[in-house]
């Protein structure tokens, strides 16, 4: 893979050749693509999406909104402290080709702000009971009528897929979705396979899979336009990542590390003294020992340690990128870059003491369950709905559910496009309008 290439303008269905020294620089095209992201509604619906806490009622903790801002921030500035380093390393790519260090931190910051916009309600438990649906539940029904990848589609129902189709999808007046320069979108595209074959491997880019059957024409077109190296050929496509990937990945590696832990001890879930001991573990090279015990509030404590963990952890990122960069380039490299950080126990240490006493407190077991109770109804009830009514099969109370439905979502011709815009309708809702309507077709009046 080479830079010129990676660093791609180009946006679907463009006519003429973008180059990065015609461009305004008030009216930057990565900067646009962080415009249009955090202007679109799926954006504005992260608000009250559960990052950590479903439903909670208190107003300090995270958002997938407020997480998204603040692992574009960190992305940001992993993209220019790389970006610096690689324009000195590749002087032609500024002489000759005009791109400058800001580029490299406004496309991750970018992708990193776009990296939750496909994520169902009630957080990673949301993903897995509209797999649940249609693997298990009342869903399996339809698998007769989709082929073998739209049914993997479905019942491994993939947030990072989900986000690619909602920057992507062209529907009537809208083509290519949100029009996003193609650098940004492989960028965003942690998992560039599509759902099957189902291979398990050790390399990162594996682990899931990064678009529907239904964007599979647009993600080869911009697999293609960014030269990644494709590691699957034929029907079963499969790409490395694209390189700007693995520093999205690390900003929200580094925020959810960081952060989640700060929202635990928030809550109470975790005591204050774990806090100073883990943290500090992981800043005790550029702690001030006087400033810290200058503090004398718990906030302003755990606010000081959580800005020096994430400096910390930025300048350990980059330097991890840097040293692999040629790696990185020939698709050779296949773990995250905190999992070569020198700092990998400390971060193992705070994710062990989340996992125990944060994601698997009874708050949020108890909540989860709840959405996925949620989740499996509203599925149940807007895909019956909208599958009888293409058989012409619709009852009454069909027509009246289908009234909660937008127009966008209704029209579709094929059962796996029918099933699949109901299902990113659920998928997009918030929480709290998931309970609202989960009330009403259970007849409580709201």
């Amino acid at each position: 893979m080479n830079w010129e290439e990676l660093l791609s303008l180009k946006r679907y269905n463009d006519t003429h050749k973008r180059l990065r020294k015609e461009q305004d620089e008030t009216r930057l095209g990565f900067e646009v693509d962080y415009d249009r992201i955090i202007f679109s509604s799926a954006f504005r619906s992260l608000q009250d999406k559960t990052q950590v806490i479903p439903l909670s009622k208190t107003d300090f903790v995270h958002t997938r909104l407020t997480h998204s801002l603040e692992v574009s921030v960190v992305g940001r500035s992993l993209g220019r402290t790389v970006g610096k380093a690689i324009l000195e390393k590749h002087p032609y790519l500024g002489e000759v080709h005009g791109y400058k260090f800001n580029d490299f931190g406004a496309i991750v910051a970018a992708a990193a702000l776009a990296h939750d916009i496909g994520n169902p309600p009630f957080g990673h438990s949301g993903e897995k009971a509209i797999g649940e649906y249609f693997k298990n539940g009342n869903g399996e029904k339809y698998k007769s009528q989709l082929t073998d990848k739209e049914y993997q589609d479905v019942i491994d129902f993939e947030g990072n897929a989900n986000g690619f189709r909602i920057l992507t999808e062209s529907r009537k007046g809208i083509i290519g979705g949100l029009r996003l320069s193609y650098a940004t979108l492989g960028a965003f595209m942690k998992y560039p396979k599509e759902s099957l074959p189902k291979k398990p491997t050790q390399q990162i880019a594996d682990k899931k899979f990064g678009f529907f059957q239904s964007e599979k024409d647009i993600f080869k077109d911009v697999a293609t336009e960014l030269g990644l190296v494709q590691t699957r050929s034929g029907n079963d496509i499969s790409f490395c990542r694209h390189p700007l990937t693995f520093l999205v990945e690390a900003a929200d590696d580094i925020c959810y590390t960081i952060i989640d832990f700060e929202d635990g001890i928030n809550l109470g879930l975790i005591q204050e003294e774990y806090a100073l001991e883990y943290l500090i573990k992981l800043v005790q090279d550029t702690i001030n020992i006087n400033k810290y015990h200058s503090l004398t509030t718990k906030e302003d404590r755990l606010g000081y340690l959580r800005a020096l963990s994430i400096n910390t952890l930025i300048a350990d990122a980059t330097r991890i990128f840097i040293e692999n960069e040629t790696d990185i380039l020939n698709g050779n490299f296949h773990v995250s870059l905190l999992e070569k950080s020198k700092y990998k126990a400390q971060i193992e240490d705070i994710i062990s003491l989340s996992i125990k006493n944060i994601y698997k407190s009874n708050e949020v077991i108890q909540k989860e369950i709840v959405g996925y109770k949620i989740i499996d109804q509203l599925l149940d009830t807007f895909c019956g709905a909208v599958m009888r009514t293409s058989t012409g099969k619709a009852t009454n109370y069909d027509k009246l559910v289908l009234n909660l439905l937008p127009d966008r979502f209704k029209g579709a011709t094929g059962a796996y496009d029918t099933l699949l815009l109901v299902t990113q309708f659920v998928a997009g809702l918030t929480d709290g309008n998931a309970l609202l309507i989960f009330n009403k077709i259970n007849g409580e009046l709201v």
